[in-house]
């Protein structure tokens, strides 16, 4: 059994999809589907150049409360000469919750290491958003046992103890690269294995912050799959990529997850 204050967290990665258009229809289905009394928090996460409109077709549904908005990525720096990047304050200031930091494809694609990760989770946190730390291992990785060596490294470049005492909102989402647009999941298993192990790390430094963080699960997550993945005792949430671009099949997602 979950403790009750872990509230089961729903978010939608759009990465780089979308337009003005579907944002507002997605929104308006979206939020006709909702019943009333939602337990499930959800945080949508579209480009940055459509926060600002998702913000206000929020607003114009009077239903702001039921959805949180967060960002894909954002910069280590509160400002300065940093050409195309977006500090954390602007994405707060946009009426941000969140953010995403050290995606797989962040790390792999624009090649961001752990150092820069910290970096920007610790902005993130000066801002007043919480970071979303995202950690994964390889098909390779994976293969040679190091799963969990390369969690608990990600973990420890990201989360110094330091941090952990002097700002105690935690969530780390884990998704094996191997998972991540392919249409292969996790077992329910291997992913709890990996939750478990999380845990454990966060409360060899912090047991409080062990028990309240909220862990999530992200790889090809769909309706099908989630109600497996969530009554596994450590999985708090899932991080859904390509089905969060269909209404429908995110609400499902969501619905799936109430307890």
């Amino acid at each position: 059994m979950k403790p009750v204050h872990r509230k089961p967290c729903v978010i939608a990665n759009w990465k780089m999809h979308g337009s003005r258009q579907m944002l507002e229809i997605w929104l308006k289905q979206y939020v006709s589907g909702l019943p009333e009394e939602n337990p499930v928090e959800v945080v949508l996460c579209p480009p940055a150049v459509y926060l600002s409109e998702a913000r206000l077709y929020l607003n114009q549904l009077a239903k702001k409360g039921r959805i949180q908005l967060g960002a894909q990525n954002s910069y280590a720096e509160m400002t300065g000469a940093f050409t195309g990047e977006i500090s954390p304050s602007m994405i707060r200031e946009m009426g941000c919750h969140y953010v995403l930091a050290g995606h797989s494809e962040r790390r792999q694609i624009f090649s961001e290491d752990d150092t820069l990760i910290a970096r920007k989770v610790w902005a993130a946190y000066h801002a007043d958003l919480t970071p979303i730390i995202c950690v994964g291992e390889t098909t390779e990785e994976r293969n040679q046992g190091k799963t969990l060596e390369v969690i608990c490294r990600q973990l420890a470049a990201v989360l110094p103890e330091e941090q952990l005492r002097l700002d105690p909102r935690v969530m780390v989402a884990y998704e094996p690269v191997w998972a991540i647009g392919t249409g292969l999941t996790a077992t329910p298993l291997q992913a709890e294995e990996v939750h478990v192990a999380i845990r454990e790390w966060l409360a060899a430094r912090n047991r409080k912050v062990a028990n309240e963080a909220r862990l999530l699960y992200g790889g090809s997550v769909k309706p099908g799959n989630v109600k497996a993945l969530l009554m596994q005792p450590n999985i708090d949430g899932v991080l859904v990529g390509s089905a969060s671009l269909n209404a429908q099949e995110f609400l499902s997602i969501c619905m799936a997850c109430r307890q």
